[in-house]
C-alpha cells in the first residue's frame, strides 16, 4: 500500500468570498440541522439512552440549545468496556491495510465536510472562524498521519540476524483504551486520541468533555459511515467523576489516554495504578495536562514580532490553550517599550460571537471557567498594574475582556497558577540569564518561547529552556502534526508527542519470534 508523503492540512483562506459563503452556509445548516439534537450513546453497535439527559447551550450566545445528550452512568460504562473488550480480538486480527483505508476515507470525508465541522465547533465551544478551521484541520492531519505511521509500524522491524534462527520483532495492539478528551481542541484532540489507539488495531471506549459532546458524536458517526465496525467504537457521554472514572478503574481497561486538568491527570495517574481484582496488567496512562507557558522577550530582539506573537499566543482562542502564553518575561532595556506596544493591540481586540467572521475572540467555555479566570483577575489586581481589560464582557454569553497585567512577580499567583483564559502577566528581569531562570520557574513544561537576535542565547535555550516545545522568534502556539510533534515535561503530562512517529508505540507492544532453522 503506497502513500502520498504527508502534507499538512491547509487553512482556509477566509479572505476569499467564496469562502466566506462556504463558512456561512454551514453555519446555517449546523443551526438548521444539527443544533438542538437529542444525542444518542453507542455501545456494541447499538444505541443506547439514559434514564436522563443533559444539555449544553451555546457559550456565545446562552440562550441557543446546542444539544440534548445521554447521562450514563458507571454500570453503562463499565459496560462498554466489556463491549469493547469482547471485539477486540476481531479487530486486532483485521489487516492493517484495511484498518489504514478506514482511517484514509474518514479523512477525505471529514475534509469534504470541514466546514460543517468547523461551524458546529463556532456554536459548541465558542472558536472563531479561523479557530474552529485549524481544529478540523489538525483532526484531518492526525487522521491521515496516524495511518500513515501504522503502516511504517507493520513493516518488518529490524533485527540483528543470528545464524541458524529466523527472527522477528513485530508490534500488536493492547486491547481496550478508554480515551478521555477536552473541549478545547474538541475535535481534533478527540479524533486523534480516539484513532491513534484504533488504527493500532485496538478498540475504544469514548468519553467526551461534557461541554461538547456534539462534535464528537458527529465524529463517530462519520467513522461508522466510513466503514468503522461500531463495536470497536463505542461513545458513552455523562458526569466525567462517575462515566469517566468507571473507565479508569475498570479492570478490562488496558490504556488511558487523557487530555485535560492537572488535578484530573494526577487523578487517573494514581487510581490507573491501582490494579484491580482481576486485573493482568498494568496499565499505561497517556497524559497531556497543563501549562504555564512563556515567552521570553531579550533585549536583542525584533521587538514588534516579539509583542505581535505575545497577543496572538495569549489570547488566541480566548486563552483556553494549554499552550498559550499567561506569561510575558521581558528585559528590562526593553520593558516599557514592550508594555507600550502591547497596550493598543490587546484594546484592539474585537469580542462577540465568533460566529461572525469579523469577531476573532469569543467567550469562555462555560460559566465555571468564566468565573474561575474572573477570581484570578481579582488576585492580579493586588499582585500586579492592570494595564488592559479586567472586568467580564456581554452578558450574552460566558465573555471576558482580554486582560493584561503588567509589573507582576514571578512568583505572583497569576504568574505561577494555569489560569486557561485570557490573562497575561508580565514580568521584568534584569537580564536574561534570570528571564530564563524565570521561564522555568513553574511545575509545568509545555511550550515556551524566545525572542533574541543572539546565536549564543538561542543555543542557550535550546540546552536549558525546559519545555517539550520549544520555539525560537515564534508564537508558542499553534503545533502542526508531524512539524511539531506535541507533549510537555513535569506536571504537563507523560510527554505523549502527539502527531509525532513515536506516538503510536504508546498504543502498541512489542513482540519477539524466534524460530530455529535446520
Amino acid at each position: 500500500m503506497q502513500l502520498p508523503e504527508f502534507r499538512n492540512e491547509p487553512f482556509t483562506d477566509f479572505t476569499r468570498p467564496e469562502n466566506q459563503q462556504a463558512f456561512t452556509q454551514a453555519l446555517q445548516h449546523v443551526q438548521k440541522n444539527v443544533l438542538g439534537r437529542t444525542w444518542p450513546c453507542w455501545i456494541d453497535g447499538e444505541e443506547v439512552r439514559g434514564k436522563t439527559t443533559f444539555e449544553v447551550f451555546d457559550p456565545g450566545e446562552t440562550t441557543r440549545l446546542v444539544g440534548k445528550y445521554q447521562k450514563l452512568t458507571a454500570a453503562e460504562a463499565n459496560l462498554a468496556v466489556e463491549k469493547a473488550h469482547a471485539a477486540f480480538p476481531a479487530w486486532a486480527a483485521t489487516d492493517v491495510k484495511e484498518r489504514v483505508r478506514i482511517v484514509f476515507a474518514a479523512a477525505q470525508k471529514l475534509r469534504e465536510r470541514k466546514h460543517e465541522f468547523s461551524a458546529l465547533l463556532c456554536h459548541e465551544v465558542g472558536k472563531s472562524w479561523a479557530e474552529a478551521d485549524a481544529d478540523t484541520a489538525e483532526a484531518i492531519d492526525f487522521l491521515e498521519y496516524y495511518a500513515g505511521q501504522m503502516l511504517r509500524m507493520a513493516a518488518p522491524q529490524p533485527v540483528v540476524p543470528v545464524a541458524g534462527e529466523k527472527n522477528q520483532m513485530i508490534y500488536i495492539p493492547l486491547g481496550v483504551g478508554a480515551v478521555i478528551p477536552p473541549w478545547n481542541f474538541p475535535l481534533a484532540i478527540m479524533a486523534g486520541m480516539a484513532v491513534a489507539a484504533l488504527v493500532a488495531g485496538n478498540t475504544v471506549v469514548v468519553k467526551p468533555a461534557s461541554q461538547s459532546p456534539a462534535v464528537a458524536a458527529h465524529f463517530v458517526q462519520l467513522m461508522y459511515d466510513c466503514g468503522l465496525p461500531k463495536q470497536v467504537l463505542n461513545f458513552i457521554t455523562g458526569p466525567g467523576s462517575e462515566v469517566g472514572g468507571a473507565l479508569v478503574q475498570h479492570k478490562l481497561t488496558r490504556f488511558i489516554s487523557f487530555t485535560g486538568s492537572r488535578d484530573v491527570g494526577l487523578w487517573i495517574f494514581e487510581q490507573s495504578a491501582k490494579t484491580q481484582k482481576g486485573q493482568i496488567w498494568m496499565k499505561r496512562l497517556v497524559a497531556e495536562m497543563g501549562g504555564k507557558d512563556s515567552i521570553l522577550v531579550d533585549a536583542d530582539c525584533d521587538l514588534e514580532k516579539a509583542v505581535d506573537a505575545v497577543v496572538a499566543s495569549a489570547f488566541g482562542y480566548q486563552g483556553q490553550k494549554c499552550s498559550a502564553c499567561s506569561r510575558a518575561i521581558v528585559h528590562a532595556s526593553v520593558y516599557d517599550e514592550f508594555v507600550k506596544r502591547i497596550v493598543p493591540k490587546v484594546e484592539a481586540i474585537k469580542l462577540g460571537h465568533p460566529s461572525e467572521r469579523t469577531n476573532a475572540f469569543g467567550p469562555m467555555v462555560d460559566a465555571a471557567a468564566k468565573k474561575k479566570t474572573l477570581e484570578y483577575i481579582e488576585a492580579g489586581k493586588k499582585e500586579g498594574k492592570l494595564l488592559v481589560g479586567g472586568k467580564e464582557g456581554p452578558k450574552t454569553g460566558h465573555y471576558v475582556v482580554p486582560t493584561v497585567f503588567a509589573d507582576v512577580s514571578p512568583t505572583a499567583k497569576i504568574a505561577q497558577e494555569e489560569i486557561f483564559g485570557p490573562v497575561l502577566a508580565i514580568i521584568k528581569v534584569k537580564d536574561f540569564a534570570e528571564g530564563l531562570a524565570v521561564a522555568n520557574n513553574t511545575e509545568y513544561g509545555l511550550t515556551g518561547s524566545v525572542f533574541t537576535k543572539d546565536e549564543a542565547k538561542k543555543e542557550q535555550c535550546r540546552r536549558q529552556f525546559h519545555v517539550g516545545n520549544f520555539y525560537i522568534n515564534r508564537k508558542c502556539t499553534g503545533a502542526l502534526v508531524g512539524a511539531h510533534p506535541f507533549g510537555g515535561f513535569n506536571m504537563s503530562g507523560t510527554d505523549s508527542k502527539a502527531g509525532g512517529p513515536d506516538y503510536l508505540l504508546q498504543f502498541l507492544q512489542a513482540k519477539t519470534i524466534s524460530e530455529k532453522i535446520g
